[in-house]
């Protein structure tokens, strides 16, 4: 939740936040990966199993206001 000055305070509301400023200006952000492991659990639980996910590419996010 938000504080008393307009200040994210988790996650999901920066995430929120970066996509509508995004969509007001136009922009776009592009992310370049190179052999970045990631842990993927099988499930929930502290003994649940992991797979290793390797990425490699990049990934574009490009705001538009559709009004």
């Amino acid at each position: 939740m938000a504080d008393a000055n307009n200040n994210t305070t988790n996650w999901p509301e920066l995430a929120g936040a970066l996509y509508d400023k995004l969509t007001e200006r136009h922009a776009e952000l592009t992310y370049e990966f190179d052999k970045i492991e990631i842990g993927v659990p099988s499930g929930t639980g502290e003994k649940s199993d992991h797979s290793t996910w390797t990425v490699n590419g990049s990934i574009s996010i490009r705001g538009r206001n559709l009004e």
